[in-house]
């Protein structure tokens, strides 16, 4: 990435607009369903080239122009909830999604700026600033506001040779490694002629990066317990999000679980039912989870549900042991406008578009230990909590195995239910444990310790999902360390790459 001509217009071509437009849109093409990771090089390619040529103010608006459409193909599912489950009129459901995605895109548009503002006119350094501050900024999407984590760039390479680092440095290690190849690739094409072989350096310390993760994929950083594995009956209900609620499906809705669990009594040491999965709060279908529990011990077998509950006059998202161990866990991260309403005291007026089911939880405390059953220490984490990574690193400390429900029909027939996945599988990889993963409509899955689905059913199909999962002992250095040493190392780049841009005056 060059220091630009002092001959750079001072207006933005619309040709530089739709080519980063375009670049932003094929970024979510590096992520799951597609899995096409090298796109990821090319848009943050893009990015840097994008905004080389232009001012601080220019890169803003460039960067808010590559986020925003990043985010409207990537995350523009949330339509579905907001109109489809949500009784928002098409009218305003349209609009409120492209705000949304727009609101979002102002995180690329600070990366940008940042970036021409504070590092690119520096004498070296100018790549590792790039990675840097774009690592920071995907940071700061995950807890502002609660945090939107999605499309980081590292999920890309769940797959890739570069999944060895994930361990040691988890998702924003990874996301760093792209944002950096990415810089790499833009300075080298860039570059005049007689540089070009001066400029392959980066490039090529990116390629043994890569290439130093493949080794990495052959350590074992955690240890299979010597116990018998654990039989798992998951079930599956399939029930639609538009009847999961209506009071004349509620008995339906307990037929169901009953039935399908008494299939499953009998091979299962424990029986998991997905998130929210009797649409009540637990004290009034007490009743029914005692019946439910004596017909788990009268099998020996355990079940875990998720469950709204209700403690000292606050409602929660909750997952509890009905049977066959202890412990009740309480959702920490919930999902703005949909669990809770951010703000609320301020937009009355506008309570009723956000008419969603059970849209008043409050958090969990930090505090909350692990699910027991049946002797063994599972790590849960609801919904929307596995794409937190510090967070399940964290609760996977001690821990024999990561356990995760969700109700992903909020997500509808798109591109959701995979993403979400995906960040389930990299929390299994970072931490070096299997992973049980229980939806009511999918992907309800079993996941090794490499981040690998080892087991799955259909999505949209009332089914149930059997299969054994093991015990493992031992940290990796990402659940020991979490997402701290990159965080500061990005920190001490920016600091760095700053310095060295102020010593360096831009071009008059």
């Amino acid at each position: 990435m060059n220091t630009p001509s002092p001959h750079t217009p001072s207006s933005i071509k619309f040709s530089h607009v739709l080519f980063l437009a375009v670049a932003g849109a094929c970024l979510p093409l590096s992520l799951a369903p597609f899995d096409w990771w090298w796109i990821g090089i090319l848009a943050m390619a893009a990015l840097a080239a994008g905004i080389n040529i232009t001012n601080p103010k220019h890169s803003f608006i460039m960067g808010w122009v590559f986020g925003s459409a990043s985010f409207l193909t990537g995350v523009s599912w949330v339509y579905i909830a907001i109109h489809d489950f949500g009784a928002t009129p098409a009218y305003l459901a349209l609009p409120m999604t492209g705000i949304f995605c727009v609101f979002l895109g102002l995180v690329p548009a600070l990366f940008c700026y940042a970036y021409s503002r504070w590092v690119r006119n520096g004498r070296g350094g100018r790549i590792l600033g790039f990675a840097a501050i774009w690592v920071l900024c995907e940071w700061l999407r995950g807890w502002v506001f609660t945090g939107f984590p999605w499309l980081y760039l590292g999920y890309g390479h769940l797959h890739s040779a570069l999944a060895g680092w994930s361990p040691v440095i988890g998702v924003y290690g990874l996301s760093f490694w792209v944002a950096l190849s990415g810089g790499a690739l833009a300075q080298f094409l860039l570059a005049p002629h007689k540089t070009k072989l001066r400029n392959t350096a980066p490039l090529l310390g990116c390629a043994l990066l890569f290439g130093q993760g493949y080794l990495l994929k052959q350590t074992e950083w955690t240890q299979a317990k010597d116990i018998a594995p654990l039989r798992i009956g998951a079930v599956q209900s399939n029930i639609s999000q538009e009847k999961k609620w209506a009071y004349t499906q509620y008995w339906a809705t307990l037929e169901l679980y009953d039935f399908a669990s008494e299939k499953l009594w009998a091979d299962a040491d424990l029986v998991i039912w997905p998130e929210a999965a009797i649409p009540a709060l637990y004290h009034n279908a007490q009743s029914f989870f005692d019946y439910i529990a004596e017909r788990a011990a009268e099998n020996s077998s355990a079940l875990i549900t998720g469950v709204p509950t209700r403690f000292d006059e606050k409602m929660h998202n909750s997952a509890m042991v009905i049977s066959g161990g202890e412990g009740i866990y309480h959702k920490q991260k919930l999902v703005p406008f949909g669990e809770f309403i951010p703000l609320s005291q301020y937009i009355h007026g506008l309570l009723k578009i956000f008419d969603l089911p059970l849209s008043s939880f409050s958090r969990g405390t930090a505090e909350q230990g692990h699910l027991q059953v049946k002797g063994w220490q599972l790590a849960p984490s609801i919904c929307y909590e596995v794409a937190y990574p510090d967070l399940i690193a964290q609760s996977s400390r001690g821990s024999d195995i990561l356990f995760t429900i969700s109700n992903d029909a909020w997500f509808g027939h798109s591109i959701g239910p995979d993403q979400h996945m995906q960040m389930a599988q990299m929390r299994a990889l970072e931490n070096g444990r299997e992973l049980i993963r229980v939806t009511s409509t999918g992907i309800t899955a079993l996941v090794d310790h490499h981040g690998n689905i080892r087991s799955r059913v259909p999505s949209f199909v009332e089914t149930a999902l059997r299969g054994e999962v093991h015990a493992r002992e031992g940290t990796t250095p990402f659940t020991r360390y979490g997402s701290t040493p990159i965080i500061l190392l990005c920190f001490g780049l920016l600091l760095a790459t700053r310095i060295d841009a102020r010593q360096s005056p831009r071009p008059s």
